[in-house]
Parts: C-alpha cells; sequence; structure tokens
C-alpha cells in the first residue's frame, strides 16, 4: 500500500486535449466488450487486420487423412507461421505445445463423420473453451440442407449466448451440400445468416462476385481453402479473395499437402499480409523451398 505521506497532486491532466475514441480496426467489432477485442486481435493481425489461419481439425470427421496422419510431424513445424491454429480439443490438448503461444479457433461442433450424414452436431461446453484458452469457436451452419439447416443455426446460435457471457468470439462455418450452388448468391445467403444470428467472424468458400458477399456480410470473412489446388492456383485463390475485400484465409489442404508446406505458408502469409501478387508468391515458395 502507498504511504499517504507519498500521495503527490497529479500535475499532468491535459487540458484541452479531449481523450481519443478510435474505432476498433476490424468492421463490425467496433461495440464488443473488451475480451472480444481482444481475442479477435490476436487472431487478426492490428496492423494489416487480416489473418493466416492454418486449419488442420480435418481429423474429427475425417480421421488420419493424408497431411494429419500425424500432427507433430505435418502441423508443428508449421505453427510458427500461422496467425492462428484451427483445431479439435483432443488434438490441442495432446499435441499442440501451450509454449506456441498461438490463438486457437477451436472447433466447437461434433457428431458426426463422413461415413454418415454431416452436421447432426452438438456444440461444446463453452467452460472448456474457456479453460483452453479459445480465442474463438468455429461452428457449423449448414444453410440450405433440410436435414440439418435448423440444427446448425441453433447450435451457431446457442454458441454465441455461451460466447457473450464468456467473451469468446464465434466464427460461422458455411457448409456446402451436394445439391448448393457454390454462387455469390448462396454465400451471401449463408455469410449473412450466420452474421445476422451472432457470429462475430464468417468462413466461406471464394466465389466469382465475391466483392458483394464481402459487401452485404458485417463482420470480417475468411475464405476456406477448399481441397488441394496447384500452389500457384491455391495463391491466386487468396489473392482474390484478399483484394476482393476477405480478411484472410483459413487454410489447410493447400498448405499441409503441399510439397513444401512451410514454404507455401509463408508464401500464402506474404499474399494475406503485403498484398503479393500470386506470381510473385510462387517465386518465393521455389525460393524457399529449394
Amino acid at each position: 500500500m502507498a504511504d499517504l505521506d507519498d500521495l503527490r497532486d497529479g500535475a499532468v491532466f491535459g487540458e484541452g486535449v479531449a481523450q481519443k475514441t478510435e474505432g476498433f480496426f476490424l468492421k463490425g467489432s467496433n461495440n464488443l466488450d473488451w475480451g472480444m477485442k481482444d481475442r479477435m486481435s490476436r487472431i487478426f493481425n492490428p496492423k494489416t487486420g487480416k489473418s493466416v489461419m492454418l486449419a488442420f481439425d480435418h481429423g474429427f470427421i475425417m480421421g488420419p487423412t493424408s497431411g494429419v496422419e500425424r500432427i507433430d510431424l505435418s502441423i508443428l513445424p508449421l505453427i510458427e507461421y500461422a496467425d492462428c491454429l484451427m483445431c479439435a480439443r483432443g488434438i490441442l490438448r495432446s499435441l499442440v505445445p501451450p509454449t506456441s503461444n498461438k490463438p486457437i479457433c477451436l472447433r466447437s461442433d461434433a457428431g458426426s463423420t463422413i461415413l454418415t450424414e454431416l452436421n447432426n452436431n452438438v456444440i461444446i461446453d463453452v467452460q472448456d473453451a474457456a479453460r483452453l484458452n479459445a480465442s474463438a469457436m468455429a461452428v457449423m451452419v449448414s444453410v440450405g440442407d433440410e436435414k440439418t439447416e435448423a440444427l446448425t443455426i441453433s447450435n451457431l446460435y446457442n454458441a454465441v449466448d455461451a460466447g457473450q457471457a464468456y467473451g469468446i468470439p464465434v466464427m460461422g462455418v458455411t457448409a456446402v451440400g451436394k445439391s448448393m450452388a457454390r454462387d455469390a448468391r448462396y454465400f451471401g445467403l449463408a455469410s449473412r445468416v450466420c452474421a445476422e444470428n451472432g457470429a462475430n467472424i464468417v468462413k466461406t468458400y471464394y466465389t466469382e462476385g465475391f466483392e458483394k458477399v464481402v459487401a452485404c456480410c458485417p463482420v470480417p470473412i475468411v475464405i476456406a481453402g477448399g481441397k488441394k489446388l496447384p500452389e500457384l492456383d491455391a495463391l491466386e485463390l487468396a489473392y482474390k479473395a484478399i483484394q476482393s475485400g476477405a480478411s484472410g484465409v483459413d487454410m489447410g489442404r493447400n498448405v499441409f499437402q503441399s510439397d513444401a508446406p512451410a514454404a507455401m505458408i509463408q508464401a500464402v502469409g506474404a499474399v494475406v499480409h503485403q498484398d503479393m501478387k500470386p506470381e510473385e508468391a510462387f517465386q518465393m515458395y521455389n525460393d524457399l523451398k529449394g
């Protein structure tokens, strides 16, 4: 405790200088609580407003698919190059070093695999997400699927309620069924539904007319990498999305299934944070690979 005889009168009050009340750097996030903003600023680089998320949650529905058979061998060497890690809680607890100091976007719904009907899921107990110090919770939303649309939107809605109580943002992940068109109209609808139901981030797919998808979504959008593409094509995908207004990428297979995963994630980072052109990033990839 300070002694009373050391209590000095303040002298520097800055009279005439108004306190700055600058808005937050991410769209749709200015009115969030401090804890929410703190977590969002871990995921998205405050200098660029962008994020390179490394997704390796595939095993929760696909098992040991190519590239994630051994997380310790394939993924851990890439962590230093990512802004955020997206994974399931079992892998996080068993294999990801707490000393990596990377924000976690926690896969927060589960209940089905590729062997059955997908998206019949329940959501994680938010207290477990808090115990894991998650910076965000990712929940699948299956807009347009008659069997699971209501359930998955309800999951998102409930996750947002729980996240608000603990200051944890929620990322709505738009699922694409076999009968759904991969176009701006569908992705615009799905993204907006996620945001309207409280998602703080939306993960969706790039398509022609993506500018409209971004424009109608009031929160940051990150794009999914999807299936493995040739490296130059994946870099072009990332570049087009960023130039169309995306706030980042959440790539998995296009990184860990690459011939040189460490080189690829660094090249993706240059596209996202430095606006590097795809051809230049591909050269960077080849230089690092060599």
